[in-house]
């Protein structure tokens, strides 16, 4: 489960790149509630989506045609340098080295052997989001990979990810949490592509889970606004009801209705 305790190797920032921030921006305020608050020129128009004043996304600009639009997930790293470093010692590579950011943190951009693309952030004077597992915020992750044992290999190589095996009718989930972590303490699962006909024409990558209190609801929202639902809304007991989805310009997403926690 994500929470805003953050540990080195847990998801602790998600932002979106793409050709047409403010046509996004409008796509995922009506979808998810949000608050768009555009970046100055000092921030290199770097937007920051909220709700209630609590930070959940980052947005972000890109070049039409050079740049595929996507959802990035960043994971907590307390050295940015040694990280980079066990990157390349694993067999991943660096796309934009360790750099400030205006002294609220460092980041970085790196690939994985698969070329999924993923960032890390160092914290500064911001920690991370100010809220997840809420409704219309990050509450799980998932990596789509071709090998999910040689994937499980390098973020545990990199981060010190430890792996839960999950059963479930028919075969099992890869899920993994931050190293020293307890059971239950997972936040995101690593996915076969092959076994997923969903996913199994698709470039490997990450994706991001966002709480939604309608899994349904949203999906056709989603759709009324010019985005694609790729998998129709699904339920699975004991975890909830999913769809993955697509906005306007391409950049992949999922949503959950959680299932309540038993006891809760």
């Amino acid at each position: 489960m994500l929470t805003t305790h953050y540990r080195d190797g847990s998801p602790n920032w998600v932002d979106l790149g793409t050709p047409d921030l403010d046509g996004a921006a409008g796509f995922y305020t009506a979808l998810f509630g949000w608050d768009y608050r555009p970046g100055g020129e000092e921030a290199g128009g770097y937007a920051m989506f909220q709700l209630d004043g609590r930070t959940v996304a980052g947005g972000m600009a890109v070049a039409p045609g050079e740049v595929r639009s996507a959802w990035t997930v960043y994971f907590r790293s307390s050295d940015a340098d040694a990280t980079a470093a066990a990157v390349v010692r694993a067999g991943g590579t660096v796309a934009v080295g360790p750099r400030d950011v205006m002294g609220l943190g460092r980041m970085a951009i790196f690939a994985d052997p698969a070329g999924v693309t993923f960032s890390i952030w160092q914290p500064g004077r911001i920690e991370g989001l100010g809220a997840v597992t809420d409704v219309g915020s990050l509450c799980w992750t998932e990596l789509y990979t071709p090998d999910v044992p040689a994937a499980a290999a390098f973020y545990g190589a990199v981060f010190g990810w430890e792996v839960d095996e999950m059963p479930f009718e028919g075969g099992s989930y890869t899920a993994v949490r931050a190293a020293g972590t307890p059971d239950g303490a997972t936040f995101g699962g690593l996915v076969p592509i092959g076994t997923d006909p969903v996913e199994d024409a698709e470039r490997p990558y990450w994706t991001p889970y966002f709480e939604v209190p309608d899994c349904d609801v949203t999906a056709a929202g989603a759709e009324e606004s010019g985005g694609k639902v790729r998998l129709s809304p699904v339920s699975m007991e004991g975890v909830g009801r999913f769809a993955k989805l697509a906005d306007p310009y391409g950049a992949r997403f999922a949503v959950i209705a959680s299932a309540p926690t038993p006891g809760a």
